[in-house]
């Protein structure tokens, strides 16, 4: 058989690969059972801890490993683990709390190279570094924090779209913000580093979403006045519109542009960044973006984000300007949802709900 031209071939295992893989399967299930059963006796021994690590550099997916990683570290190896200090010579010292963390999280690096979207790797660095504030002075804690919070840069700058990379972002910054490491907001430094993520992937929907969840603390923080909380709505929108010229395709950033012309129209439900925009301003904004995205429709007649957003854009223009018919607008209406019908039958019923609210 061939796919797209070229012919595809069948790997077949010799008969000295296929013991070797018999080979390794054994040796897996002897160090899983030595694993066990040492665990089950209540043997959370520094070897106990060693065949955790053989077992999970194979497979980290193997949470029950992990916890019994944990507590190999909490009954041997931090604070003052007697079992270690018996082996050691007696010129010489256990490993500081902090040693033993530090090498924890240096253990899951190759790890998360390795396998970035697994779960239970993020979970572990999440417990150790609790740990550190736990049991560390807070200048040294903070470090750690700090140096991880550069790790997940450096994880995103590889895989811009990597949710759980972008989730335990949130983690650390919320822990740096916190009392415990007697932080400060961070609004404005991830304010700069979500408009870099854009930069690098217009499509990056996690950017977006954490730009909309930053705003508000970000001017909350600048001490924001009427003003400059409406500069802000409109450099917000400037930015957005510059991406959906280059891709009006991607749904990313439409949800952004719907953000902001919720927080226009606001109707009393939830909060807005701009409280204060007069109706004469939410108008002239909402006309505006109307006019630039039917400019759209010169080069892109096929992207329903486009239709849609004009037919949600100029019903709550007509709202705004309190109309109760849409008078000459009706033909494009009608024209925008015969359009999304036939670019997206699969939700006929939504554009016969939308038509009989509109009338």
């Amino acid at each position: 058989m061939a796919s797209h031209g070229v012919a595809r071939t069948f790997r077949v295992r010799t008969e000295e690969q296929r013991l070797r893989d018999l080979e390794k399967i054994r040796k897996y299930r002897d160090l899983e059972d030595e694993a066990r059963a040492q665990a089950t006796s209540g043997t959370f021994s520094p070897y106990l801890f060693q065949l955790t690590g053989k077992l999970l550099r194979i497979n980290p997916e193997y949470y029950t490993i992990w916890n019994i990683r944990r507590r190999c570290l909490l009954s041997s190896l931090l604070s003052c683990a007697t079992s270690q200090q018996q082996q050691l010579d007696p010129h010489d010292s256990a490993p500081s709390d902090g040693d033993v963390l530090q090498s924890e999280l240096a253990f899951t690096i190759p790890l998360l190279m390795q396998f970035p979207k697994c779960y239970w790797i993020w979970n572990f660095r999440q417990w150790v570094l609790s740990q550190a504030i736990l049991r560390l002075p807070v200048p040294d804690a903070r470090d750690i924090w700090k140096t991880e919070l550069g790790l997940t840069s450096k994880m995103l700058s590889k895989d811009q779209r990597n949710f759980h990379a972008w989730d335990y972002r949130r983690l650390v910054i919320a822990r740096l913000e916190g009392p415990e490491l007697q932080g400060k907001s961070m609004a404005e430094e991830e304010f700069s580093y979500t408009r870099q993520a854009i930069r690098r992937d217009l499509s990056n929907f996690s950017a977006w979403h954490n730009r909309s969840q930053l705003i508000s603390r970000l001017l909350e923080d600048r001490g924001a006045d009427r003003v400059t909380r409406a500069a802000l709505l409109t450099e917000e929108l400037e930015l957005v519109r510059e991406a959906l010229n280059l891709g009006p395709e991607d749904q990313s950033l439409w949800y952004y542009h719907r953000f902001l012309i919720s927080q226009i129209v606001n109707r009393g439900v939830g909060q807005t960044f701009v409280p204060d925009l007069t109706m004469d301003e939410k108008v002239a904004h909402l006309r505006r973006e109307i006019e630039e995205i039917k400019g759209l429709l010169e080069d892109y007649d096929d992207v329903k984000w486009i239709y849609e957003s004009l037919l949600e854009y100029t019903v709550a223009l007509e709202r705004l300007e309190d109309r109760t018919e849409p008078g000459d607008r009706v033909g494009d209406l009608r024209a925008w949802l015969a359009q999304l019908r036939a670019l997206d039958p699969m939700r006929i019923g939504r554009w016969d709900d939308f038509e009989r609210e509109i009338g």
